[in-house]
């Protein structure tokens, strides 16, 4: 048996991804679409396999001889795309005296290609398209005797008999040699015009009508992502049930016998302030959750890229993070063990009296020394996908100018006076630094980053972590504007946690609290930024309500260090 794999394409609905890799080596659970579709050949007893190919070419033919496959797989470049017809007439003498199939390189599905050949070897017609019921696509015309009697919209001039079904042509079909003595001396056309005047004949095309199957045509983003969420989901599910029966990864493949892809449910689950989107993902008693980042930009180490290896790290370390099953990073999706749905926030606000509060969050402070210290030790830069550490230049720019210009600027459309603010911002930032505990900094250590499962806290969201001072992670849990804290109860955990941190290192008691009180200040800064931009650009209004809560803790913080090195500042913020 031989085969033809169709991967010459532009792939336009893809754009600008495709402009840097071809769509038939887009991933699904890691691996190329491309590679599965050639597996699945195999599988089923394909000798030989020729790819045709035109854009990125080069890619293509690198990946196949990477690959190893233990057939002979070939491509067959064409310096101008001839089209599907044109693609199968230039693999007559690969082909032969013998049937073959064809198929598409952007489908995703578990169509089964063995009793699909058997269907064709058991008729006597030079064409057999493996056909579905698939409203947005449905155009194939089919008689009750099973043949193909036009391509609707391809055909408008022919008048549909009533009787006659419409169904959706899958990218799947198998060909005799015979075909090729139908195909027109032109070497560009299109396989469809071929059928479609075949189809006049009445028993030339046969349909294989194919039922409870999945199937995706994967040339679009959502339905990329779509099938990515899927494949991922399987994928994670699957290993779960092998780690316990003792089998290995390889014997899984998404989409096959081992789990029925029909069970699999996908519920979206409500995100944050980032752009990324979250699912669940449910099979049978299993669930996990899955994010999506969006398809991973080339241009070096991305936030999908920092969130993998600092989870990998932390979980190594014991430290309480969601297990990550599964990855394509290409794609940009993961899969995590699923930690519910109790954020931390929802927690403290449910607590009976304030000393339940307190006894919560002087939890998370021992959290937060294990993951400061134990993390920061297996720390590495290129972890960071911003920057590698909180540095005074990362404060200037991403926490007080970013203040200036999303809220001061654009929320509140002020105009500020830079020049005099800039010395102010610059104390800030030495203040922040100076009697620093430098550590593994989460960086949006706040009350909806941590999960809580069966009593146990977990840290989520850490892919903006870096080396910086524990007193930025410790300023951002006690004045997160979602809890609220009373100012005894952040005076309590604070000294809680002075006295946890100095049973583990020698510090400078009163430095310390300095540089948590200027880390206040500098965090409060870009939440008020973030908050702004979040409710105004990215039109998320719900987090315009904690403004004025922010602004009040702003108040509160700037009271608590010397008044006299931030003049400018304090009197734009006393007149909110």
């Amino acid at each position: 048996m031989k085969a033809l794999i169709l991967a010459a394409g532009f792939g336009t609905r893809l754009l600008p991804h495709t402009k840097k890799r071809p769509k038939p080596l887009f991933t699904l659970a890691g691996d190329a679409i491309l590679g599965i579709t050639i597996e699945r050949l195999i599988k089923i007893g394909c000798t030989d396999i020729i790819v045709n190919t035109h854009h990125l070419y080069r890619q293509i033919e690198t990946y196949i001889g990477r690959a190893g496959f233990p057939i002979p797989v070939h491509t067959i470049h064409e310096p101008k795309i001839l089209d599907t017809g044109g693609a199968i007439k230039s693999v007559k003498g690969f082909m032969g005296a013998a049937h073959f199939m064809v198929i598409n390189a952007d489908i995703a599905t578990d169509i089964d290609l063995e009793s699909v050949w058997q269907f064709h070897l058991r008729g006597n017609w030079p064409v057999t398209l493996v056909l579905h019921d698939r409203t947005e696509f449905n155009g194939v015309e089919v008689d009750d005797r099973g043949f193909v009697r036009g391509f609707s919209p391809k055909d408008q001039s022919r008048k549909t008999i009533p009787n006659n079904k419409k169904l959706a042509f899958t990218g799947i079909q198998v060909l005799s040699p015979e075909i090729f003595d139908h195909m027109p001396d032109d070497d560009v056309f299109s396989s469809i015009d071929l059928y479609t005047r075949l189809a006049d004949s009445g028993s030339l095309v046969k349909a294989h009508v194919v039922t409870n199957h999945q199937w995706e045509d994967i040339g679009t983003l959502p339905a990329y992502e779509r099938t990515g969420i899927q494949y991922l989901a399987l994928a994670a599910l699957g290993r779960s049930d092998f780690e316990q029966s003792g089998l290995e990864r390889s014997d899984f493949k998404p989409l096959g016998q081992k789990v029925n892809p029909m069970d699999l449910v996908i519920q979206p689950i409500c995100g944050d302030g980032s752009d990324r989107k979250w699912y669940r993902a449910l099979l049978k008693d299993k669930s996990i959750v899955i994010c999506a980042h969006g398809i991973s930009p080339d241009t070096g180490i991305c936030e999908l890229d920092s969130f993998m290896a600092l989870g990998d790290l932390l979980y190594s370390q014991k430290i309480p993070v969601p297990k990550i099953l599964a990855r394509d990073p290409f794609s940009g999706l993961v899969a995590l063990e699923d930690l519910g749905d109790v954020h931390f926030s929802s927690i403290v606000a449910s607590a009976a009296t304030s000393a339940k509060r307190v006894q919560w969050y002087c939890r998370v402070v021992d959290l937060l020394m294990e993951f400061s210290i134990k993390g920061g030790c297996g720390f590495q830069p290129e972890m960071a996908f911003q920057t590698k550490s909180y540095s005074r230049k990362m404060i200037l720019e991403r926490e007080c100018l970013y203040f200036v210009e999303a809220f001061l600027k654009n929320f509140l459309n002020q105009n500020p006076p830079i020049r005099l603010l800039i010395p102010e911002f610059n104390h800030l930032a030495d203040g922040a630094l100076a009697g620093g505990v430098m550590g593994l900094m989460h960086r949006d250590l706040q009350s909806r980053n941590l999960m809580v499962n069966n009593d146990k806290i977990f840290f989520i969201d850490f892919q903006s972590a870096r080396m910086g001072p524990i007193q930025y992670d410790l300023a951002s849990l006690l004045i997160d504007p979602y809890v609220n804290l009373k100012a005894d109860e952040k005076d309590e955990i604070l000294a809680y946690s002075v006295t946890a941190i100095s049973s583990r290192i020698s510090i400078d008691k009163e430095s310390f609290i300095s540089s948590f009180r200027h880390c206040c200040i500098t965090r409060n800064l870009q939440i008020l930024g973030a908050f702004s931009h979040l409710g105004m650009v990215k039109e998320k209004r719900q987090f315009i309500q904690y403004i004025p809560s922010a602004v009040a803790t702003l108040k509160q913080g700037l009271g608590q260090i010397d008044r006299q090195k931030t003049p400018t500042l304090n009197a734009l913020v006393g007149q909110l």
